[in-house]
């Protein structure tokens, strides 16, 4: 299904080389304001064609509001937008009809839908799917910052450069404004550079390279989440894993976790002075049981290096049945990482949210 949620739904539709994609947001509060100027520029932070890291197809990512939005306020009924795909050459596609891109869905997507999928900019399975989520957690993230809630992101790592993490007991607001205005979000400075060289190396050797986006969510009160299926961990999961290209993800100190004894990975407790418990450490990312803590909720996700590469690769013929080599054509990003820190983001956002109005009897 293409819709996610509890009493907050997200249903996305369209392909990447179709007339438009687009998304219905059912389920929003009534009366909430929304800074469409603030959504344009997250959307912009996504958008493709900003520089030489990523592939030079070229989307405004321009939005028209269909409903659900009346004299400056959400009306409570479904928010439906529509963002238009103009720049587009599905001819750079044809091949890839019959000829399937290693490490993409072009052949389960054959294989799931028949031969019958959209396969031009990879369809439904193309990263240009993620542009309504990302209008959808901008909205989301305005309605969260009026109650406190506040989301941010940085690159953790491109290929083998790394940025230091966040703090795991928190992070100024301040912080997650400034990396949200940097082309290559990181909290160290200079790493940014040495992280543009690694991508440059990548697109002049027709190569791609992956990383790891950290995220944190300051904020959260404690007390929101169930234990077991409906966990914090399992519905942030659900969204973040309809990322295209993520293939990991972790809370806290994640797999590290498994060398620590629990006298250290155990996040001692205390009151602080206004009486509200928490905690020194924060190995377990503000969650316990499925759920929050009061702690930032802390996560990273792995993204691979993206599939379409200028290298020869080996691949099938599905139309010849037989093996075949594939030189890709048409215009691709050496590097999603940077273009998907504000979908993990927004992605977090609208699930937060989403989990917050579940609980409506505590959603103030």
């Amino acid at each position: 299904m293409n819709t996610i949620g509890e009493n907050l739904k997200l249903t996305v539709y369209g392909e990447s080389h179709g007339v438009s994609v687009g998304a219905v947001l059912d389920g929003l509060p009534p009366g909430e304001t929304v800074d469409w100027d603030e959504v344009r520029r997250e959307m912009a932070r996504r958008a493709p064609g900003k520089n030489s890291m990523s592939t030079p197809r070229a989307e405004g990512d321009d939005f028209a509001v269909q409903s659900g939005y009346c004299n400056g306020h959400t009306t409570g009924t479904p928010l439906a937008v529509m963002i238009a795909n103009s720049d587009v050459r599905s001819g750079d596609y044809d091949d890839l009809r019959h000829l399937m891109r290693p490490g993409h869905a072009d052949y389960t997507g054959k294989i799931r839908y028949g031969g019958y999928n959209d396969y031009r900019g990879g369809g439904h399975f193309s990263g240009r799917l993620t542009a309504p989520i990302v209008f959808a957690g901008a909205v989301a993230k305005q309605i969260l910052a009026r109650r406190g809630i506040r989301v941010g992101a940085h690159i953790l790592q491109i290929e083998k450069v790394a940025d230091r993490p966040f703090n795991p007991l928190g992070e100024e607001p301040a912080v997650f404004e400034r990396l949200t205005r940097e082309t290559l979000p990181v909290l160290d400075k200079p790493q940014a550079g040495r992280m543009a060289e690694v991508i440059t190396a990548a697109k002049e050797d027709s190569d791609s390279v992956g990383g790891c986006i950290e995220a944190m969510i300051t904020g959260l009160p404690a007390g929101y989440g169930d234990p077991l299926f409906d966990s914090v961990e399992s519905g942030l999961a659900r969204m973040l894993f309809a990322v295209p290209a993520v293939k990991g993800l972790s809370f806290g100190d994640g797999f590290a976790l498994a060398a620590m004894r629990g006298s250290v990975s155990n996040d001692a407790m205390y009151y602080d002075a206004d009486g509200t418990v928490r905690t020194k450490s924060n190995h377990n990312g503000g969650i316990n049981g499925g759920i929050t803590n009061g702690m930032p909720v802390l996560f990273r996700t792995v993204i691979k290096a993206a599939a379409s590469i200028g290298k020869e690769q080996d691949t099938v013929d599905t139309d010849d049945k037989k093996n075949a080599k594939l030189i890709i054509k048409g215009r691709h990003d050496p590097c999603i990482v940077q273009r998907a820190v504000p979908v993990i983001e927004n992605a977090a956002a609208w699930t937060i949210l989403d989990i917050l109005l579940t609980q409506g009897g505590r959603y103030t």
